[in-house]
């Protein structure tokens, strides 16, 4: 096997696919990527057995002298190729011993491969079905939703992101119990009612991909009942989707919400970011003191002495109200909208309260946003 490639087109594609493989892997061949040569295509895989990623690179003068497949020990070339220049390289491997030679300009570099024969296969894409969807909308689902996903790994099935399409739109769902996401797209169809769970950590990696990318392209998903396969320009992740039924996470959503509360989304924002320094550090607790057309933010941590209170203008219906939050969950939803203006909907200060961006009337959007955040008890 022998080709020469650039030596920061290379290390691109390697650093992109070697992000799912684990420290210190029980199993050594997985520690490598996987080079398959064919037809002047370089295809190199990596895993972690439960995620494997995948990408093409297309050769010029490409050779591959009886030897098509080759397992590369990941850390010592990702090292190597990362202190290059932005040269060309030439990579060789000896078909007899698996010896690896990497030369440019007046270096040589010899490292040790191995048999690839013992390297992991994909899993077979069999009774799949198949959607479309542009790559862009796709890493804004994942983006508003995955910070809301569970980290307990004992509740596998809130660990991961909910997606159901129906002929009506595609939804994504993330909760932890203490907040809620529902992602809607009403531009984005299925002709059968298909759902299926996400899992959270190989969804970070495909968001990281499909953010990085500088141009448009659609992302060609295919899903049986264990695997989800992306594909997307020169790149397939696979992954096993999560076991289980997901909560009902409908009834979670409180239906009759008489008091709305508008602000301008940055102000908001940036106050709950000042009270929440001034807060408890272990319940970040906030009082919204809901009038007319006020909003008054406090936060206190006794313990220190420390409090804050600020105050915002508003548009508000309903009863007057003093309701409490954990000031990193309710900001960390904030920040995640894109409008200029937050309608935030509430029944009871024991209840939760649902946060939607509010459109301009001459914004065109296919985004339905629902964010639920529960309340916290205050003192008094």
């Amino acid at each position: 096997m022998r080709f020469i490639t650039n030596s920061q087109l290379l290390f691109r594609h390697l650093n992109a696919v070697g992000s799912v493989i684990a420290n210190n892997n029980t199993v050594p061949i997985i520690s490598c990527f996987h080079f398959h040569l064919e037809n002047n295509v370089l295809t190199v895989t990596a895993t972690n057995l439960e995620t494997t990623l995948m990408t093409r690179i297309e050769m010029e003068n490409a050779v591959e002298e009886g030897l098509t497949d080759i397992a590369v020990p990941a850390k010592l070339m990702l090292d190597t190729l990362k202190l290059f220049e932005d040269v060309p390289v030439t990579f060789s491997a000896n078909a007899q011993n698996f010896n690896i030679e990497i030369s440019s300009g007046g270096g040589k570099y010899n490292l040790s491969g191995q048999n690839a024969d013992t390297f992991p296969t994909l899993p077979p894409m069999e009774e799949t079905t198949q959607t479309t969807m542009p790559a862009s909308v796709l890493a804004d689902a994942i983006n508003k939703t995955i910070f809301a996903a569970s980290t307990d790994e004992m509740r596998q099935q809130m660990s991961g992101i909910f997606c159901e399409m129906t002929p009506e739109h595609v939804t994504f769902v993330a909760t932890d119990a203490h907040k809620l996401v529902r992602y809607r797209r009403n531009d984005i169809k299925s002709d059968e009612p298909v759902s299926f769970i996400l899992p959270r950590k190989p969804i970070g990696t495909l968001k990281n991909l499909l953010t990085s990318r500088k141009e448009e392209c659609d992302v060609t998903i295919n899903f049986n009942k264990i695997n989800v396969f992306f594909e997307f320009d020169s790149f397939m992740l696979v992954c096993r989707l999560v076991e289980g039924k997901y909560p009902n996470y409908e009834a979670a959503i409180p239906k009759e919400n008489p008091n709305k509360l508008t602000v301008d989304r940055n102000t908001f924002l940036n106050s709950l970011r000042r009270a929440s320094l001034y807060a408890n550090q272990s319940t970040y607790q906030v009082r919204l003191s809901l009038s007319e057309t006020t909003l008054n933010i406090t936060s206190e941590d006794l313990e220190f002495s420390n409090a804050a209170n600020e105050k915002m203008p508003c548009a508000y219906e309903g009863e007057p109200m003093d309701i409490g939050f954990n000031a990193k969950f309710l900001s960390e939803m904030v920040s995640n909208l894109d409008t200029e203006q937050v309608l935030m909907e509430m029944s009871h200060p024991s209840r939760a309260g649902i946060i939607f961006p509010v459109w301009g009337d001459n914004e065109e959007h296919h985004e339905d946003v629902l964010m639920l955040v529960m309340p916290v008890m205050l003192a008094n």
